[in-house]
């Protein structure tokens, strides 16, 4: 075994737990990714999944010794950090964390924006009063060595805010991310009847947009594992939320096939769907496309995934 990887967030936006979404869950993004052989932990994203995941690490490793693990922000929209003032650890001393995640704005430091939680204007505790020793990390697009053998790629995605994707390599398994993200468009007239239309502007406006998700697919090309953004369906996407940050089912499963993804978890689910409408997507989206396609499946919390 080189990685395991747990779900314990799996939603989008905001919170949903209740009675009509208990199956694939109602928590925001957190993942855990373990290296068994190395005893180390690396947490994506500290959305309300990472509060579950702290009284786990509480219970099983805590026990063995001081906590000490990493944390991957892929950008700091508040569904991917409302849960770390409910990360238990963080207020036990001798627990050493690493935050690391991009920063859209120079005036804002990580530290600024994830413990800027922590103040009394929103909590009763305050950050500079945590028992954790904590350092936060500002995280560019780039390759870098996270030690014993793991090699990390980041990639900037398409989102309003700076974002990053993930890519693990580890003992020849890699799990990626790409997430919150959706397709390069053309951002120029490409109507010929209307007056800005350009026609230099317009050709060179698809191609760099096919370009871009091209440099995308390239990130993610034949890996073993993808978790990808699939919050809205082509018809909603289509219909209302373009620019909004996030992929189509049908776009990333064409996607993942065209670069030989072996598996991808459709992840980031739109708050208002409930189990039994996933359940309908499920039977369309996740089935195997012929020989060497990519296995398809819904992530939902609490399941494992070992590479």
């Amino acid at each position: 075994m080189s990685m395991k990887i747990k779900f314990w967030g799996v939603r989008g936006s905001i919170p949903c737990p209740g009675p009509k979404t208990m199956k694939y869950g109602g928590n925001t993004a957190c993942i855990e990714l373990r290296f068994p052989e190395l005893d180390r932990l690396i947490i994506i994203d500290a959305g309300s999944g990472i509060r579950e995941l702290g009284n786990f690490m509480m219970a099983n490793d805590l026990p063995k010794g001081p906590i000490k693990t990493e944390i991957f922000l892929t950008h700091t929209h508040w569904d991917h950090i409302m849960g770390f003032p409910f990360f238990t650890p963080i207020y036990i001393p001798g627990s050493e964390l690493k935050v690391y995640g991009p920063v859209s704005y120079e005036g804002d430091s990580l530290e600024g924006i994830v413990g800027g939680q922590l103040t009394y204007r929103y909590f009763p505790v305050r950050q500079t009063e945590l028992a954790a020793n904590i350092k936060y990390i500002d995280l560019k697009e780039g390759e870098f060595d996270l030690g014993d053998g793991i090699k990390l790629t980041t990639k900037y995605l398409n989102h309003p805010i700076l974002c990053l994707g993930y890519r693990f390599e580890y003992q020849g398994k890699v799990f990626c991310t790409a997430y919150d993200t959706e397709p390069f468009h053309n951002l120029f007239c490409t109507d010929p009847d209307d007056p800005s239309y350009d026609e230099a502007m317009a050709a060179e406006g698809t191609m760099v947009a096919e370009e871009q998700n091209g440099v995308l697919e390239n990130f993610f090309k034949g890996v073993d594992l993808l978790v990808h953004d699939t919050q809205y369906t082509e018809e909603e996407y289509r219909s209302r939320f373009m620019g909004w940050g996030h992929s189509s089912l049908e776009y990333a499963v064409a996607a993942a096939n065209r670069v030989g993804v072996k598996a991808m978890a459709l992840f980031h689910h739109e708050p208002v769907r409930s189990d039994a409408q996933m359940d309908e997507l499920a039977k369309v989206h996740c089935q195997k496309t012929g020989p060497g396609g990519t296995k398809v499946f819904f992530a939902s919390e609490g399941m494992e995934i070992e590479l």
